[in-house]
């Protein structure tokens, strides 16, 4: 009776995926025919009046309040409504990628996308050594490969696929056809990264999600849990770590901004320290959150930590 009531509760749940994939792809489909300001300036409208009556705004709102103790509670919601904003443009960013990235750098003429650390890309690209680039979920951090391609760059980038794989399949598909290559982060995954590394490859990596189990840090004052994915690799092949990240302009613009090597923290015998290196990119993060807190996902479970090993 057990295994029948799990096997059904399976399939409910496949067509559950199935049912959420289809709604979600027709509305995308029918926005893909508007010009797409126009589709996601819609978007945006739709997203700050239902975003604040879904459960996780008010998990968003806590954050908020925990991250910014000073700030009056207008100033918060106002926060929360444009990170729902920016949630929504970002989904709908998914099928107009080839029209709204048109960063051209032989020419002199500013386009909707813009670019600062040029020279970084080029000179990455030349070196005959592995490198690491690091980023987080603000703005459409999507366009960071398609920037590095844009320069002849080759990046391998890790990314978390959506819990429905109706939508995983679509927006895999999506990214593969102007991006680099892509690494879902499942087992296995860690080894396959090591391997780019090995053959003098460039990785991405997004380092501000919740890791159970991980690194004990900090972020925005209060204790987390980091993944110790990017220093161990960065560790053991020695490579340099690039901080990149993606920022929303006025007028539907995007600016990309790839900044120096990070200087790495290192113990008494030079090698990387891992629990402080993984601090140093929470608090790299913590910089551009801060800049721009309205185009962070603050309905994500940063804080939540796991119970204390023995």
């Amino acid at each position: 009776m057990n295994r029948l009531l799990v096997k059904f509760g399976r399939h409910l749940q496949t067509a559950e995926h199935w049912l959420t994939a289809q709604i979600s792809l027709a509305v995308l489909s029918i926005l893909r025919h508007l010009p797409p300001d126009k589709a996601l300036n819609f978007a945006e409208r739709v997203a700050r009046r239902v975003g604040p009556l879904v459960g996780r705004h008010r998990l968003a709102l806590d954050n908020l309040r925990r991250a910014y103790p000073q700030k009056p509670q207008a100033e918060i919601e106002a926060i929360a409504s444009d990170m729902w904003a920016n949630m929504a443009r970002l989904a709908v960013e998914y099928v107009f990628l080839d029209k709204l990235f048109d960063f051209d750098p032989e020419s002199e003429r500013p386009g909707r996308v813009e670019v600062t650390g040029i020279e970084i890309f080029k000179r990455v690209r030349e070196e005959k050594r592995p490198h690491i680039f690091f980023t987080g979920h603000l703005g459409n951090f999507e366009f960071l490969p398609i920037a590095a391609a844009t320069f002849g760059l080759k990046v391998t980038s890790l990314f978390r696929p959506p819990n429905n794989p109706y939508i995983a399949d679509y927006i895999h598909g999506t990214r593969t056809t102007s991006m680099g290559g892509l690494l879902p982060s499942r087992a296995g995954a860690a080894l396959q990264l090591a391997r780019v590394l090995e053959n003098d490859g460039n990785i991405g990596v997004l380092v501000d999600q919740k890791f159970r189990r991980g690194v004990r840090t900090r972020f925005f004052g209060r204790e987390c849990e980091t993944s110790p994915l990017v220093p161990k690799l960065a560790r053991q092949y020695d490579c340099d770590v690039y901080p990149a990240h993606c920022i929303r302009l006025p007028g539907g613009r995007f600016r990309l901004e790839v900044g120096e090597k990070l200087e790495l923290p290192r113990d008494e015998s030079g090698t990387i320290d891992v629990e402080r290196m993984a601090q140093q990119l929470n608090d790299v993060v913590e910089e551009w959150v801060r800049a721009d807190p309205g185009q962070w996902m603050w309905f994500h479970r940063r804080w939540e930590v796991s119970r204390k090993r023995r």
